[in-house]
């Protein structure tokens, strides 16, 4: 390095310090944006949560619930959105055993989020791999989760049971909600909602696409130029405040990830995040697992105080369902952090996966589609085709409004 190079770093980190961080905190900002605007656009496109009751219609088996679960959500980009059609649906008569591998599949098409974020990189090769296995890394955690828990549910109902018995230790408690303590949300939907609406003149379907197409450059120009900040800021006491809050060990990382999306709520958020840092070299993606694994704990916790809120004979609903969510998440934290034969398969699932996109970028898009739409999709069409809409299979509208006033805060 050549003494004008020295000079020139040491100007980037005394001297232009402040304005690096102000800079960080506006991609970050204009990340958050971007990942709303795309939301919006999915949900333009599919509908909300009448696209999402239209879909679940045709859930007629536990499997089907789960894939059905997984396309609902990656279609409306909000697994708030889609548990609130869920709590509706099981008011109006669903069984709560096709409900709740709906909620698995929830969990799963909620992680679409931050392997979307993944691709801002996607013009570096390293550091599209580093961020690619930081986002997968809670896809298969999420699916791996499904494939133990899933037969189980479906023979012994565990999941099911014990939400029903502790939604009866809650019934009727106080209003517990943190719906107003969503300071993200306050800051970036008013933009998002400004973006979004230069397209409500065209239809739908148009719209929505052009909004996904504005959000996608938004995160992609974020994501870039954030790893290039990060990396020049990211030494001495920064990169020691990270690693131990986030790769201080499983535990504290769980912790980390738990109380980061709590103030955040929403876990596509809190993971989205951390995909940058990722792709900057600062975390790996070992020390990522247990801060998503934390994530998931962190928005069923929301949930639960947010359901809490919900009022009427339909509030047993609303608990159940958020506790089923917390449950779930919470064994498989459990299991993936203390069984040895487990913890270590979502990390090297996601390292085999991130060394493959690396070399040939097909490898992300062709998992995106095949994993979050086109197998979900053909699963659809087939019941569609074959047994149709199960028409006693309707959520109720007032139960729908009720719990997205709430916000039960999954996401």
């Amino acid at each position: 390095m050549t003494e004008n190079d020295k000079t020139g770093t040491a100007a980037v980190k005394y001297t232009s310090l402040p304005v690096t961080w102000f800079l960080i905190a506006l991609f970050v900002y204009l990340l958050l944006v971007g990942v709303g605007v795309i939301g919006d656009g999915f949900k333009a496109i599919s509908g909300g949560a009448e696209g999402a009751a239209r879909i679940f219609a045709f859930a007629s088996s536990p499997i089907v619930g789960v894939i059905l679960g997984t396309l609902a959500t990656a279609l409306v980009q909000s697994s708030s959105t889609v548990t609130s059609v869920i709590v509706g649906l099981v008011a109006g008569g669903v069984p709560v055993s096709i409900a709740v591998p709906m909620i698995m599949g929830a969990n799963m098409g909620t992680t679409i989020t931050n392997t979307i974020v993944s691709l801002g990189n996607l013009g570096e090769r390293k550091m599209f791999n580093k961020s690619f296995q930081a986002a997968t890394v809670h896809d298969f955690f999420n699916l791996y989760s499904i494939v133990i828990f899933l037969p189980i549910e479906v023979m012994f109902r565990p999941l099911e049971r014990l939400g029903g018995v502790m939604a009866g230790w809650f019934v009727g408690g106080a209003d517990a909600s943190v719906k107003d303590l969503n300071f993200v949300g306050a800051l970036t939907k008013p933009v998002v909602k400004a973006i979004v609406g230069v397209f409500d003149s065209l239809p739908p379907v148009i719209g929505g696409l052009l909004a996904i197409a504005v959000g996608i450059g938004l995160v992609i120009g974020s994501v870039l130029y954030l790893g290039k900040m990060l990396r020049s800021v990211m030494t001495g006491k920064a990169m020691n405040i990270v690693h131990k809050a986030v790769g201080g060990g499983p535990v504290k990382g769980i912790a980390t990830g738990a109380a980061v999306t709590v103030l955040v709520q929403s876990s596509s958020t809190t993971t989205s995040l951390v995909v940058p840092l990722a792709g900057a070299g600062v975390l790996n993606t070992r020390q990522v697992f247990p801060f998503t694994m934390g994530a998931n704990i962190g928005t069923c916790v929301t949930a639960l105080l947010a359901a809490t809120a919900v009022s009427g004979p339909t509030q047993v609903f609303a608990l159940q369902i958020a506790l089923v969510h917390l449950l779930y998440n919470v064994s498989g934290v459990l299991a993936f952090l203390y069984l040895p034969w487990l913890k270590e398969l979502p990390v090297r699932s996601a390292e085999w996966l991130g060394n493959k996109v690396e070399h040939n970028r097909g490898w992300a898009f062709g998992y995106i589609g095949s994993v979050f739409f086109m197998m979900p999709g053909l699963v659809f069409a087939g019941e569609v085709m074959f047994n149709g809409a199960d028409e006693e299979v309707t959520a109720s509208e007032e139960v729908i409004e009720q719990v997205e006033e709430v916000d039960l805060g999954i996401e």
